[in-house]
């Protein structure tokens, strides 16, 4: 479970490149952080290997960036997934989140971004300006484009159940702390969906951290 990892325990970066100067430029910028362990992986090799907490992918032209996101989704759903690319705009970042990234990090930021946007996602949060995150709830939080909800009156164990969902638990590691069944969760899950108005979990969280309803780390 994420949520209680040891400190001492790196995180296990993999950066998902074809080009060895390109990890190799990760390695420059990332090796004097201790916590972050950072390997070179296809997405074949990411399919079998199970310790990896946070994927790195390189957006690059003409690249199907969904295509790629469903392909890790249906074989490594527990994976986070940042997304990478040099120049990146609003409509990048929205892409990819919408794929399912939990992050987007331009390759022009500071070592100390990558640092930190690394750290956040591993703990199952979005790494995006809250800007962006409310363009991407305007835009993609309701199939029947009404408008989204705001703060909601949630239930006190809505609220635990909100707030270890956006910590990246599964409906099975929040059960096990509250003392409750998964079905239960599930059923807590599918109410703050429709008391929010969004349709899956990535969006409820997004919606969650871009409405400050879940303390920031």
């Amino acid at each position: 479970m994420k949520l209680t990892k040891q400190i001492s325990e790196p995180i296990q970066v993999s950066v998902v490149d074809g080009d060895p100067l390109r990890f190799a430029g990760f390695r420059a910028l990332l090796g004097c952080h201790e916590d972050l362990q950072l390997t070179a992986m296809s997405l074949s090799e990411i399919d079998v290997e199970s310790d990896i907490d946070v994927v790195l992918i390189g957006k690059r032209p003409n690249q199907n960036l969904s295509q790629i996101m469903q392909q890790l989704k249906e074989t490594r759903p527990d994976v986070r997934v940042i997304v990478t690319a040099a120049g990146g705009n609003d409509e990048a970042v929205l892409e990819a989140l919408a794929a399912g990234a939990k992050g987007y990090v331009d390759e022009a930021a500071p070592a100390a971004d990558f640092a930190t946007a690394i750290r956040i996602v591993d703990q199952g949060l979005i790494w995006a300006s809250r800007r962006v995150l409310g363009i991407f709830i305007e835009r993609f939080g309701s199939t029947q484009n009404r408008p989204l909800n705001g703060r909601q009156n949630f239930t006190s164990r809505e609220k635990q159940v909100l707030n270890m969902l956006v910590s990246g638990c599964s409906n099975k590691e929040i059960a096990f702390p509250l003392g409750i069944q998964e079905r239960t969760v599930k059923a807590h899950v599918a109410k703050l969906l429709r008391k929010v108005g969004v349709h899956n979990r990535i969006m409820l969280s997004v919606h969650a951290i871009s409405h400050a309803l879940v303390p920031m780390p």
